[in-house]
């Protein structure tokens, strides 16, 4: 067996980028020069590295416990750092050869249940995460839409019709058209090719965002290969606007449909005119990679960096119009609340913060958490909204396995929801603000009451789920997968 450096480089590339650190990703794949290797990433499965290691972990095991007579030897389970210490591997090997002569002086009977095999499922389930069998949603409610070939980080719906947008590492986006339910979902393949050579070819780099505009006529996306793209709904490209020095990672149409923003790797953010397709203008206050961008008003927006800053910028303005400091790492995602008053963050340094136009300091400071808080959402309740009569509620999604619900007029977490077992990428409500779904690296969607806090609904996909969303009746759940999967949830009647 021979591996090249490239080889090895673009496995933990792709890592990364499937353990959300995406900014990592592209820096580790700047000084590996990913780019220069003939890899094609669209042909490599997702969790390849960890599916490399697993197997040279069991062959590690296998070394272990099987004597030189053929007999198997009962052993622990090695952890990834012991089966690289070669002092370790040789006190396991002499530990489980005094364990089978001593069970060989022993009665058969009692040999078998010394001899238990490690993996045995007897035991309690505490703490497995494991749901009441009468709230899974039944494979009949599910409908999986397969074409993607590779992890597909983000999904969004059409906002006036059920049509699924859905971004990959395969280099495409595709739009499922799930508005007839007794016909089978065609899909449109909207290829993010570059120039090159004077002929278009694949980008071969990640879609990592889109947005649908407010009528739901046009759908943008962004891209690793540092584009962002504007498409109709029958799938043509209307637009590349091409200004980013490097990968966007987040993009946005603001209510009227007249700009999209976007942030990127460049440590910029940019204002699009969405009709001309040019840059009307670009902001340069961070000092790191741009994370997130989200719209305060149709010509205001807030932006967050991996430089721990958090700016509010206005068109026609040539400096920050406000901008935040508090957070110790950097920060991942910032969201305004309905009414554009409140702003919410969440970083790498486990806090959530909800920050005021009216002062210098955070209103909120909300710890409790004990990892990195990857996104938030707030509802979409309370004044200004369509559902006035309901309390304003921001949800908080974590690497440590839960979803946190908070009262932030009180500044206190109302609900903490803990079925998942792996990190939760991605939250969303309702849209009449009843319930949250969540999706999990534990292949998990769950879908909760947010008066009670209680999991009403459950799905096991097949994949690790990077994103989930609603949509705009609120009687389907769309969620897209680590394993090239999407799918959709059919909420109606049960």
């Amino acid at each position: 067996m021979s591996f090249s450096s490239d080889e090895v480089n673009f496995l933990v590339y792709r890592y990364l980028q499937e353990s959300g650190f995406q900014h990592s990703a592209y820096t580790f794949g700047i000084e590996s020069h990913i780019s220069q290797s003939n890899i094609n990433g669209a042909l490599v499965p997702p969790a390849a590295l960890l599916s490399i290691i697993q197997k040279g972990l069991q062959y590690t095991e296998a070394e272990i416990s099987i004597g030189e007579d053929g007999s198997e030897r009962m052993i622990e389970s090695l952890s990834l750092i012991d089966a690289v210490m070669p002092d370790v591997v040789a006190s396991r090997q002499k530990e489980a050869d005094r364990q089978k002569a001593k069970s060989e002086t022993v009665d058969n009977n009692n040999a078998e249940e010394n001899n238990k095999h490690p993996y045995s499922t007897s035991g309690s389930t505490e703490g497995s995460g494991e749901v009441d069998s009468n709230i899974e949603i039944p494979a009949s409610k599910a409908t999986v839409l397969r074409g993607h070939e590779s992890e597909v980080f983000i999904c969004a719906w059409n906002p006036t019709t059920d049509l699924l947008a859905s971004g990959s590492g395969d280099s495409t986006a595709r739009i499922w058209n799930m508005t007839d339910p007794s016909a089978a979902p065609n899909q449109l393949v909207l290829r993010h090719c570059i120039q090159k050579g004077g002929t278009e070819v694949p980008s071969n780099k990640d879609v990592t965002s889109l947005d649908w505009n407010c009528d739901g006529t046009l759908l943008a996306t962004g891209s690793y290969d540092g584009f962002a793209r504007i498409w109709t709904t029958e799938g043509r490209l209307a637009s590349t606007l091409g200004q980013h020095k490097g990968p966007i990672f987040a993009l946005k149409w603001n209510k009227r449909g007249n700009y999209i923003l976007s942030a990127g790797v460049d440590k910029t953010t940019i204002i699009w005119d969405a009709a001309s397709g040019q840059c009307t203008q670009q902001f340069a206050f961070h000092s790191a990679p741009a994370l997130d961008v989200d719209w305060q008003s149709n010509t205001s927006f807030a932006s967050c960096s991996t430089d721990q800053c958090i700016h509010v910028c206005r068109l026609g303005s040539d400096k920050p119009i406000k901008s935040f400091q508090g957070h110790t790492n950097e920060v991942n995602a910032i969201k305004w609340d309905p009414q554009g008053k409140l702003l919410a963050s969440c970083s790498d340094d486990m806090t959530l913060k909800i920050w005021s136009m009216n002062q210098d300091t955070c209103v909120h400071d909300l710890q409790a958490h004990s990892k990195e808080i990857y996104t938030i959402k707030w509802s979409p309740t309370g004044p200004g909204t369509a559902n006035p009569n309901m309390n304003l509620i921001l949800a908080s999604a974590s690497f440590d396995s839960t979803v946190r619900l908070w009262d932030v007029e009180r500044g206190i977490c109302i609900h903490r929801l803990t079925k998942h077992t792996e990190p939760v990428y991605s939250v969303a409500f309702s849209p009449d603000g009843m319930l949250l779904a969540s999706g999990s690296f534990d292949k998990c969607v769950h879908i909760w009451s947010t008066q009670t806090g209680q999991l009403v609904h459950s799905y096991k996909g097949t994949g690790g789920i990077f994103e989930v969303c609603w949509n705009s009746r609120g009687d389907k759940v769309g969620a897209s997968a680590s394993d090239g999967s999407v799918f959709v949830l059919d909420l109606r009647k049960m």
